[in-house]
């Protein structure tokens, strides 16, 4: 037996969490390439309310809201190489779709503002990705605690 498969450390729950979370998005960003699985895939645009393409045919994207998916992903791939990466990356990351959740409440979604896109299937996915998020960088990746000490 190698001493490399003895010495190797478990990884952190929260780093298989962040991981998996970041990989769901880089999926979903890839996804929204994909003819079939993204409906209406002629009418995909760079950005703005006007894309008519919907991936799974619910949740409205365009050429930059794919890219941000992909981007964020990365970021997800990247911050789960520790602990306090991956606890920021879930807390952080809900925090920005709650804010995104917010945002698709009081913007008009056919205004100019909504260049996102976004539309009500959106928003509930916002809320629910935030909230859960959230949730799992509090709960599953919370430092270790010493439990020998006590």
């Amino acid at each position: 037996m190698s001493s490399s498969s003895t010495t190797k450390t478990a990884r952190h729950p929260g780093q298989l969490v962040a991981t998996i979370v970041g990989v769901v998005f880089l999926l979903v960003g890839i996804l929204g390439f994909v003819p079939g699985i993204t409906s209406n895939y002629d009418q995909l645009q760079f950005a703005g309310h006007g894309s008519g393409a919907l991936l799974l045919g619910l949740f409205e994207v365009s050429i930059l809201h794919n890219l941000v998916h992909i981007l964020f992903g990365l970021a997800g791939l990247a911050l789960a190489r520790t602990v306090a990466g991956a606890r920021s990356y879930l807390i952080g990351g809900g925090v920005i779709y709650l804010l995104l959740w917010v945002y698709g409440l009081f913007i008009d979604h056919d205004s100019a503002a909504n260049f996102l896109p976004l539309n009500h299937a959106d928003n509930w996915l916002h809320l629910g990705l935030g909230v859960g998020m959230i949730a799992l960088g509090l709960l599953v990746a919370a430092p270790r605690r010493d439990t020998a000490r006590a």
